[in-house]
């Protein structure tokens, strides 16, 4: 919403001021300025970029127009998800916990919390770390460097469309002004027609310069900020995952271990204690954790 809402603004004020200046808006609608900027743009990012990576650019696009970054209800059935795993690798066999790692969609622990179950990403993450802890052979701080190796890389791919519509970005600018030198090419053919004529050319191949930097400035270049940090905020519940897991390999309960993960959340998102206990541990997680405590 914020997005459709800063284009209103930013076109309105665009097409109102120039309206109350006296300009006549028909002169700015120049489609083969556009087709040349915007062609030349498309092409030279489908040169640049294996295409995966324009395929990723598409889906952070829809990504960043929606808003899809996780809410609180992510966070506290992340929470809730984690807390079930330890409180399992605690309490139970290590062959009875694999059966969930082996095959989380048909466990009965991932298939109380859809929305980590439904992103493939997170979960593989989830499953191949606490198997690790399963296995029992790796330290902590092995684990933590190969945690954070993966993240790593997971933030650089995730980063890429960010990088690829920043590029495109830049180049607008000198795309419009090659839009706006092939439009003085065509007016300077046309010297001995008439002066209404002439300008009339002129006006369009101005067009493209202001077409070019509008674009890179007021559309791409805040799309591609919001590309990033709606890709960063993805990327956080990597490392609550992290924290929590480590937790509870250095020896903290459960519950505590999941305290470790809330603490990596975003103040402006994060979950109470309470509204964790309430919403992800049935009975209360207090009283569980002063149980196995005593």
């Amino acid at each position: 919403m914020g997005v459709i809402i800063g284009l209103v603004i930013a076109i309105g004020s665009l097409f109102g001021g120039f309206a109350a200046m006296g300009g006549h808006l028909a002169v700015i609608w120049q489609p083969w300025e556009f087709v040349i900027i915007g062609g030349i743009a498309v092409g030279t990012y489908i040169i640049a970029n294996p295409m995966p990576v324009v395929k990723d650019t598409g889906r952070a696009t829809v990504e960043a127009l929606k808003g899809a970054t996780p809410k609180r209800a992510d966070y506290l059935a992340l929470l809730g998800l984690l807390y079930a795993l330890l409180r399992e690798l605690r309490a139970k066999p290590r062959n009875e916990v694999e059966a969930h790692i082996d095959d989380p969609q048909g466990s009965e622990i991932f298939s109380n919390f859809p929305s980590i179950q439904k992103n493939p990403e997170l979960t593989l993450f989830i499953c191949d770390y606490v198997r690790l802890i399963i296995i029992g052979n790796a330290r902590p701080h092995e684990i933590e460097a190969l945690m954070d190796e993966e993240i790593a890389t997971l933030k650089r791919d995730k980063a890429k469309p960010y990088t690829t519509l920043t590029m495109v970005s830049e180049a607008l600018p000198a795309l419009g002004i090659v839009a706006a030198v092939l439009g003085i090419v065509k007016a300077m053919g046309a010297l001995d027609q008439s002066p209404q004529l002439l300008g009339s050319f002129i006006g369009a191949a101005l067009v493209g310069t202001f077409a070019g930097i509008f674009m890179s400035y007021a559309i791409l270049a805040p799309l591609a900020t919001k590309v990033k940090t709606t890709r960063e905020k993805q990327c956080r519940v990597y490392v609550i995952v992290k924290q929590s897991l480590l937790a509870f390999m250095n020896g903290a309960l459960p519950q505590i271990a999941v305290e470790h993960g809330r603490k990596a959340i975003s103040s402006s998102d994060r979950p109470t204690i309470d509204e964790v206990e309430a919403a992800t541990i049935p009975g209360g997680a207090r009283g569980d954790a002063q149980k196995e405590a005593a």
